[in-house]
């Protein structure tokens, strides 16, 4: 048997939490690899992400194209709580069984998407705010599998760009990223 998603987004996020509490208040305007936001866009993004996939796992309706605010107040620390609460919803009983949600996808395949999520904006924003980021090995190798195969998909809906072409040294995680449409060897500018 595979390794739970609770299990993984628990060591995802022993990874990427540090990140964001290593965010300071000047870098929010920072670019990131991901073209499309700047620092304190996509640690928005990302907390939004954990609350609306909390939802999935317990099979309700999300609404992601609501983007509420949440970097405000203490939010480094509520975005530690909120991975606490995204592990406790994927380790309920059947969270990873049947469809979810109203995409229809499987459960596992939808965790999976939150594992991803959370495992390459933790990239992202360590790249972006100069600070380290190492994924644990099985998080990559389950999100190498499963993004393999949700990437054509990922690419229609332009969740993941192009593939980017790495060297045949490329690690696994490199080519994890590349896979998502980033430049492994992208630095802050």
């Amino acid at each position: 048997m595979s390794e739970k998603i609770s299990r993984l987004l628990e060591m995802a996020a022993d990874r990427t939490v540090p990140v964001v509490r290593g965010i300071t208040d000047a870098q929010l305007t920072a670019p990131t690899p991901c073209s499309a936001y700047d620092v304190h866009a996509l640690a928005d993004h990302l907390f939004q992400v954990l609350v609306n996939f909390q939802v999935l796992a317990a099979r309700g309706e999300t609404d992601f194209g609501a983007a509420p605010e949440h970097l405000e107040g203490e939010w480094r620390d509520r975005f530690a709580d909120e991975t606490v609460r995204l592990v406790a919803a994927w380790d309920a009983p059947g969270a990873e069984e049947g469809t979810t949600g109203a995409m229809g996808m499987p459960a596992r395949t939808v965790g999976a998407m939150a594992l991803g999520d959370l495992t390459v904006h933790g990239w992202d924003l360590a790249r972006a705010t100069g600070q380290p980021y190492e994924p644990d090995p099985a998080v990559v190798d389950m999100l190498r599998v499963d993004f393999g195969a949700l990437a054509p998909k990922a690419r229609e809906m332009g969740v993941f760009g192009e593939p980017v072409p790495v060297g045949a040294d490329a690690g696994p995680f490199e080519t994890l990223l590349a896979l998502t449409g980033r430049d492994p060897g992208w630095a802050r500018p």
